[in-house]
């Protein structure tokens, strides 16, 4: 199996479970009395916070609801569809004999 290959399954798979994870912050933004610091809600809150903080300080909540997971939902489904989409970077150099 080629290099590209494996790179391009392990960005498939990562990118997809990113995006998955932040999805559900957003469905947590719906319950504020959830306590991200204990288990299973830790589980979704460790790996988006680092993205989310600096987010948070360009783009301030909008009526009281924090936007910045929608906003790496759109980041990286863009990411996504740039390299692994049907006329993604990645995907073509596969593609390449």
């Amino acid at each position: 199996m080629p290099a590209i290959s494996i790179a391009t399954w392990i960005l498939a798979l990562v990118l997809g479970i990113m995006i998955f994870l932040f999805i559900f912050r957003i469905v947590l933004t719906w319950y504020p009395q959830a306590d991200l610091q204990r288990f299973p809600f830790n589980v979704v809150a460790v790996p988006t916070e680092p993205f989310l903080s600096p987010t948070r300080k360009l783009v301030p909540p909008i009526g009281g609801v924090d936007i910045s997971p929608i906003i790496w939902v759109g980041i990286l489904s863009l990411a996504r569809e740039l390299l692994l989409g049907q006329q993604g970077l990645l995907t073509m150099m596969n593609r390449v004999p």
